[in-house]
């Protein structure tokens, strides 16, 4: 069953494509985690094995409806049991570094602490269940701007809180 689910993932990523109608933005994206390497770029990258092992798989699927409304949704699954996950959308892509993906993407940027909360940004924090799966869903009423907003990064711990453990590079788009 694991090996199918694992295969089924695998072909969404190869199949995945931005899509929708003339005026949304669809896109979907699959990865199975795997350690980094120098050598060989992977676009879903585990910083550490015990909460996202290697061959845990993610995807992701944004949804900017024409007036700008955005849904990003989140599926994880093979990740520590019973865990509590911090999740945000970043502005670079994952490297063999976790600092690589950059600071949060903010709808309007700035330095203060008024700035970070889950209004301005995309936070997509979760419980794993038993089985080490898990899900969340954040709906905002604006969209991406073109090539700000690169990466989700997993956190140890919810909110802004903990370290960085994995990474899954996405190309989120939709803003006009």
């Amino acid at each position: 069953m694991v090996a199918a689910v694992y295969a089924g993932a695998l072909a969404a990523a190869l199949l995945a494509s931005g899509s929708g109608s003339a005026h949304d933005f669809s896109l979907e994206r699959v990865g199975v985690f795997a350690p980094p390497t120098p050598l060989v770029k992977s676009s879903a990258v585990t910083y550490d094995r015990n909460l996202v092992p290697a061959s845990s798989w993610i995807r992701v699927r944004q949804h900017t409806e024409r007036n700008g409304t955005t849904t990003v949704d989140l599926h994880l699954a093979g990740v520590r049991p019973d865990h509590v996950f911090g999740v945000h959308i970043h502005q670079k892509a994952c490297g063999t570094d976790p600092a690589a993906a950059g600071k949060h993407y903010q709808n309007k940027p700035g330095t203060s602490t008024h700035h970070v909360n889950d209004k301005n940004e995309v936070w997509l924090d979760f419980k794993s269940d038993g089985a080490g799966m898990g899900h969340a869903s954040s709906k905002h009423t604006w969209a991406f701007r073109k090539g700000q907003a690169s990466s989700v990064v997993i956190h140890s711990e919810p909110g802004m809180k903990g370290a960085r453990v994995a990474c899954f590079t996405v190309p989120f788009g939709g803003a006009s």
